[in-house]
């Protein structure tokens, strides 16, 4: 029975995880770029009081085994793509596929984003750098921070699909400005760790960067005058909820039961 309480205890503290997880999930539905979250659980330490066996043609053919409960092991991230909105803005971008934008951080680290939100932000030197909603500035493919001189027309601004910047001047020439919007692809984007401010930053596990226009397979293309919108379903979520609501539920009746047995045997006279 004591066995029964700590395995019960420990399915509570796993759903109690998850229904955080998805309340994250839910808290971010409206915002740019988040890729929703599960949680994965594997089942504990397994106490074997016989085992299976073959003696002579005869023996006992199946385990008598019993578990520990469960844990937490991981939490995956679905990088499945959002929908895309028109905002109509020209600087405002969006990955269709597997890329993220470069962005250099307030400790000159770079790290990545698939909210396409940029601004424009004038230094006291006057000048014009491409930067997130934070003031972060947008790195160009050579990881260079991408400056625009006095004379050009930002709302004239025009990207490529794949990230090459040009703009129409008053003669309705086109100028390109020789940079191009960094767009990275991982080897394994799932290793990515989440830092806040709708920012990843890379590890070991997640490999080195790539630039689009590099990769092989060209997965990636960028959309001008677009956001990416969350990739969280509410009624997903929603039901989800429920359910770890539930086995929240089922787990803190499973202690109750343990506890009355407890107090039966506890109250035996001879």
């Amino acid at each position: 029975m004591m066995r029964a309480l700590w395995t019960a205890g420990s399915g509570m503290k796993a759903q109690q995880f998850n229904v955080d997880v998805i309340s994250n999930n839910l808290s971010n539905v409206n915002t740019t770029g988040y890729k929703k979250e599960r949680a994965e659980f594997n089942d504990l330490l397994y106490q074997t009081m016989e085992r299976a066996y073959v003696l002579n043609d005869s023996g006992k053919p199946v385990n008598l085994q019993v578990g520990h409960g469960t844990q937490v092991s991981a939490t995956v991230r679905n990088f499945d793509k959002g929908n895309l909105d028109n905002t109509g803005s020209s600087l405002d971008f969006a990955i269709d596929g597997e890329g993220f934008f470069t962005i250099l951080t307030s400790d000159d680290t770079i790290q990545y984003t698939k909210d396409g939100s940029f601004k424009i932000s004038v230094s006291e030197d006057g000048l014009r750098k491409l930067t997130t909603s934070a003031g972060y500035p947008v790195l160009d493919d050579a990881e260079q921070e991408i400056v625009f001189d006095t004379d050009v027309d930002i709302s004239k601004l025009v990207v490529t699909s794949q990230g090459a910047m040009s703009y129409i001047n008053s003669d309705g020439e086109t100028v390109d400005l020789g940079q191009s919007i960094g767009m990275v692809n991982f080897p394994n984007k799932y290793a990515l760790e989440a830092v806040g401010g709708n920012l990843f930053t890379k590890n070991s596990a997640a490999g080195e960067p790539v630039q689009s226009s590099e990769d092989e397979t060209g997965s990636s293309k960028m959309k001008q005058g677009y956001l990416e919108s969350s990739n969280v379903q509410v009624v997903d979520e929603m039901v989800k909820l429920i359910i770890a609501q539930r086995a929240y539920e089922v787990n803190s009746k499973a202690i109750q039961s343990s506890d009355d047995m407890l107090q039966i045997a506890n109250n035996l006279r001879k």
